[in-house]
């Protein structure tokens, strides 16, 4: 620890948020960190916001971004705070309350931890949509209350079944970020609806901006997460987010390559891996 050190000591269980911010430009000010004019992002490498990430022997981290690890949270499951930050974060760009209908489009990690944060928020219908049958059972599984498969040619019919009176779901949360996705989340919501986008897979898209301005749809943009560890820890603690099964593999690090290469090459069916220190296995 260093000397301006006050809140932690060696050997305390932390984990720390990816981004570091200045705390002073006028987004850092209003608590929107993630929009720091100035922020850095560790183990992002694009220009914009790079910083070196942790695959190092040390690494330093300002006191500001640390949190403390609640006594039943394990580290591995700690490993998956960044991506349930995201999540929530997402979840809360537009308020989500027990009368409404949430579809979620794609629900690969991001979005399967987006259905849990829904979840916990109550909800009262919880659509998951995607591709792989594997994922919706796993979906389903986590709180899912329908699953839509989109590679039906009906999909978007089947969804708007699932609505009350037929006319649209109250939010439609986009996981995926290509063309097709973000336009069956347009098509799913009602009157004034709410899409969220999370995923951005594709850099630029087609959408129907007569649709989106005649039926008054709302969309809200989602970058990272600005702050919300303390309520992602408090999830996993209170047993409302569980993150256990989307870890797909244990890895040690001296074989981290071979699992890195494995993810990129989609081998295995595997999502996530968490690499291990000797002294952790």
């Amino acid at each position: 620890c260093g000397e301006g050190v006050k809140d932690y000591k060696v050997g305390d269980r932390v984990t720390f948020d990816s981004t570091v911010y200045c705390g002073k430009c006028p987004m850092c000010l209003e608590g929107k960190v993630n929009l720091c004019s100035d922020r850095q992002v560790l183990g992002v490498s694009c220009g914009d916001y790079n910083r070196d990430g942790c695959f190092a022997e040390y690494v330093v981290l300002p006191e500001y971004i640390l949190y403390p690890i609640p006594d039943n949270v394990t580290y591995v499951q700690a490993s998956m705070i960044e991506p349930l930050s995201v999540a929530y974060h997402a979840a809360t760009r537009t308020p989500i309350g027990p009368n409404d209908a949430v579809v979620v489009v794609g629900v690969g990690t991001i979005g399967l931890l987006t259905l849990q944060v829904v979840r916990s928020f109550g909800a009262k219908q919880i659509i998951a949509v995607d591709i792989d049958d594997s994922r919706l059972e796993l979906a389903r599984q986590n709180g899912a209350t329908a699953c839509v498969n989109s590679k039906d040619p009906d999909a978007l019919q089947q969804i708007l079944a699932l609505s009350e009176d037929g006319n649209g779901i109250d939010v439609a949360i986009d996981a995926t970020g290509i063309e097709t996705t973000v336009n069956l989340c347009i098509q799913s919501v009602h009157l004034d609806g709410r899409v969220v986008l999370i995923g951005n897979l594709a850099p630029a898209i087609n959408f129907p901006l007569q649709y989106v301005v005649t039926r008054q749809i709302s969309l809200f943009g989602s970058c990272a997460s600005a702050g919300e560890y303390p309520e992602c820890l408090a999830l996993i603690s209170e047993g409302k987010a569980e993150v256990d099964s989307m870890i797909s593999k244990l890895v040690p690090l001296a074989e981290g390559d071979k699992g890195m290469n494995k993810i990129y090459n989609r081998e295995g069916g595997l999502a996530k891996i968490v690499f291990l220190c000797d002294e952790e296995q």
